[in-house]
């Protein structure tokens, strides 16, 4: 398969403190894994782990100390401080907190029009048709895009943003703990979404989440993350059924079970 997304030896460091305090903390170290086209690359770990910014460094969020990601074979360093237009089209975020990712002011169809127009696609009236249909394509009514955010559930509004991102027909999707904040009937449903908007339009998935039991259902392969370093990675399901680090296996038995039987014995984090 051939790589979209190539992230090689990736370390990104943040400086800490004032004055003599000051001091650089690494938050990710030499972190490499590859996403093909049509494929869904599931990074999991604790609150910390360094997996939010890795997807940021993806996105250009987040600077990189050193390694190197390439899109398409292009590295986005060269990029320079500002990113093209068809980099932040060919890549789109939904984030976990759906109704921050609105602005209280604007319908939300309008968070859809202004990312077209921002984008430079159509006139105000193909704008609209294009917002009807992308939301009527994550299971909206035409009748949403004039609500305003306050007017939505937590699931609606993410939905909302998944149509905000997938209208710019992106080739990949960093999906950073986009199912954390939605209870489990509603993760559930958006799970089968992005499943179904993947297989209708071949893009790609970085899915950042702290639950491996949901990154296994959704994902192709899974790499796991401990401090920054990626400790596994592998096919879903032998990364879920024959693990090979204890940090992983200890994720795994952390995981809740429907029923007790389906439990795993307890074990603690290594340190």
């Amino acid at each position: 398969m051939t790589a979209l997304l190539e992230v090689e030896n990736l370390s990104i460091s943040y400086e800490v403190g004032a004055g003599w305090r000051k001091k650089s903390v690494t938050v990710v170290e030499d972190v490499s894994f590859t996403i093909g086209a049509g494929e869904t690359y599931g990074l999991v770990g604790e609150s910390g782990s360094g997996k939010s910014t890795t997807g940021k460094a993806v996105l250009r969020l987040a600077d990189i100390a050193s390694g190197t990601v390439r899109f398409d074979g292009t590295d986005i360093s060269t990029f320079g401080k500002h990113t093209p237009l068809s980099y932040r089209s060919d890549v789109q975020a939904v984030f976990q907190d759906p109704i921050a990712s609105q602005n209280p002011r604007h319908t939300v169809g309008r968070s859809v029009t202004d990312a077209l127009k921002r984008h430079g696609i159509g006139d105000t009236k193909s704008r609209r048709r294009a917002a009807v249909e992308v939301f009527e394509q994550v299971g909206l009514r035409e009748g949403h895009l004039d609500r305003y955010p306050s007017q939505l559930s937590g699931g609606q509004l993410q939905r909302v943003s998944i149509a905000r991102a997938v209208a710019l027909e992106p080739r990949l999707l960093v999906c950073d703990e986009a199912l954390s904040a939605l209870d489990l009937s509603t993760q559930s449903q958006i799970i089968d979404l992005l499943e179904r908007l993947q297989e209708e339009s071949g893009m790609s998935y970085l899915f950042i989440a702290h639950d491996l039991a949901v990154v296994k259902h959704i994902s192709h392969r899974i790499g796991v993350l401990k401090k920054g370093r990626l400790v596994e990675q592998g096919d879903a399901e032998q990364v879920f059924g024959n693990p090979q680090h204890e940090y992983t296996r200890a994720l795994l038995a952390a995981t809740p079970a429907a029923h007790p039987r389906d439990r795993r014995r307890p074990a603690t984090l290594a340190a």
